[in-house]
């Protein structure tokens, strides 16, 4: 009996098979081709958020170089009235020498800083590259997978037809 159902149910579904063979085919095509899409897009997106956090950093850096140049003033201003509490001329002599040192200082600490924002600036944009560049790869994979769906189905349909 459960021969005969298997028998009357392939009889019916044979002609229906190469319908259903295509259809689900295409679906699958058009999902993985979808999926490439969606894929690429968040990788797209992902690249922009870190070129965006590039726009932070400097604005970041801007800040730290404005506290900074305030905290320079201030201990300039502090060793000026401590050379003068002791009686020293200012701008002159040793006084002079500290604050040319501290001067120097604090123009190599400023490039230090412009030089650690640009190398993570340049980290940034290779991140956001490498993520662009998976997310064309995602949608190479995707239509790969298309043409791969589509193959099978080609064949599958060409076994039933003998």
């Amino acid at each position: 009996p459960i021969q005969i159902c298997e028998d009357i149910l392939m009889g019916f579904l044979a002609p229906a098979a190469p319908y259903i063979v295509g259809g689900t085919a295409l679906l699958g095509i058009q999902q993985a081709g979808q999926l490439g899409k969606y894929n690429q897009s968040v990788a797209n997106r992902n690249a922009d958020i870190k070129e965006q956090s590039n726009q932070i950093l400097d604005s970041k850096l801007d800040l730290d170089l404005a506290r900074f140049d305030q905290e320079l003033k201030k201990l300039i201003s502090s060793q000026k009235v401590t050379t003068a509490a002791s009686g020293a001329v200012i701008g002159t002599g040793t006084a002079k020498k500290i604050e040319l040192s501290t001067l120097y200082k604090a123009e190599v600490d400023k490039d230090i800083a412009n030089y650690n924002n640009e190398i993570a600036k340049a980290r940034n944009l290779e991140a956001a590259n490498l993520d662009r560049i998976q997310g064309q790869l995602a949608r190479q994979r995707a239509k790969l997978q298309q043409f791969q769906i589509a193959t099978q189905a080609g064949t599958s349909l060409l076994t039933m037809t003998g």
